[in-house]
């Protein structure tokens, strides 16, 4: 269910962010094309908006309140506050603010059911590393998602040592995506503040 909601959300994300910059190039061109281009923009938001309600109210009303155990718990919740967070890509205004507060709010409430698994836990980092993504692209505030993800990082690396092999190596891959984004948001936070581009989005699961 989580990986064919990704996939289906995760196309759309990436065509958002195509037409949008398309959108902001041709409005500099004063292009005759701009209705057309934001008619196909908002299709693709409409088509987002839509698939993010269906999976939070699934969310809401089934899985979170039926989860037993902290693993189900910390998943969920973490899934409640990416599809918020997808949200807060393109709502503007005051529902923007709404998505980002449930995310933010989400994210916390995850995290703290989170402290009864251990640091190298698949699902524990997976949370921090798109918790930190959060940070990062919706507050704009890469100090705080750097700090975040690097203490994660070094929570789990001090604690790898007697995992059992398929353990180590789906803690070892998310770990490697936090130090991916930990080397790019480092990078940004040293150089002059720049527009993003595509390819500057965080790594996330």
């Amino acid at each position: 269910m989580s990986v064919a909601y990704k996939n289906s959300v995760s196309a759309r994300r990436a065509a958002w962010r195509t037409i949008s910059a398309i959108q902001n190039k041709e409005e500099y061109k004063g292009s005759k094309y701009i209705d057309l281009i934001k008619g196909y923009r908002s299709k693709i938001e409409k088509e987002l908006e839509d698939i993010c309600n269906d999976i939070l109210t699934l969310l809401q009303d089934q899985l979170i309140p039926n989860s037993r155990t902290s693993e189900a718990k910390v998943f969920y919740l973490k899934m409640k506050g990416d599809y918020f967070r997808y949200l807060g890509e393109f709502l503007a205004g005051d529902n923007r603010k709404r998505v980002i507060q449930e995310a933010q709010d989400s994210y916390k409430d995850s995290n703290t059911e989170a402290e009864n698994l251990k640091s190298t836990h698949p699902i524990r980092l997976s949370l921090i590393l798109n918790w930190s993504v959060f940070y990062y692209e919706i507050l704009s505030s890469p100090d705080i998602a750097c700090k975040l993800a690097k203490q994660a990082f070094d929570n789990a690396i001090a604690d790898l040592d007697g995992l059992e092999e398929d353990e180590y190596r789906d803690s070892a891959t998310i770990m490697q995506l936090l130090r991916d984004n930990l080397t790019l948001w480092m990078s940004d936070l040293n150089d002059v503040q720049k527009e993003a581009t595509p390819n500057e989005w965080g790594y996330e699961t």
